[in-house]
């Protein structure tokens, strides 16, 4: 009976750690925030997509899978659609500004994070040719992240295939 019992802890444990709440925060104005990877010992890497709008028309959002079991194309995704819906209920779409990611092992602590700093732009205001850059600027970033190991061959082929459709 005993035994029976260690197993069903040890089972709720290890259902806490797959299960556990994810974190995120609220959609903030750029310029009156911080990043959350400034407070962090596990640094992330930034990568730059364009510096042309100031932070005071842009905005931030963060989000930090439960556990290292928490796929970083997950969590990067679901920060992808609270933006989208941010800039969609302003009848606007997503203009990445800056992303940083977090970088594995994503063990003891070092859980997946990704953080978008975005404007939400109108949809006219995309040129075909700056949309053409920023599908050649998401390649680029999907193969660093590769080839750090970040992101498997299945994903890079299927995150690929989705830029390549747009």
């Amino acid at each position: 009976m005993p035994h029976n019992r260690h197993k069903k802890i040890l089972l709720l444990v290890f259902a806490f750690i797959l299960c556990g709440c994810s974190s995120t925060t609220p959609i903030q104005r750029a310029d009156k925030s911080e990043s959350e990877f400034g407070d962090l010992i596990y640094n992330g890497r930034t990568a730059v997509l364009r510096d042309d709008i100031p932070d005071s028309e842009a905005y931030r959002v963060f989000n930090r899978g439960a556990s290292g079991f928490v796929p970083l194309t997950a969590v990067r995704n679901s920060a992808e659609e609270r933006a989208d819906d941010f800039c969609g209920r302003k009848s606007q779409v997503v203009e990445v500004l800056r992303q940083t990611t977090s970088v594995g092992p994503h063990v003891l602590g070092n859980f997946p994070r990704f953080e978008i700093v975005f404007a939400c732009v109108d949809q006219s205001l995309l040129s075909g040719e700056e949309s053409q850059m920023d599908n050649y600027a998401q390649l680029r970033e999907l193969k660093a992240l590769l080839d750090e190991g970040v992101i498997t061959r299945e994903e890079y082929e299927r995150e690929k295939a989705e830029v390549l459709a747009q």
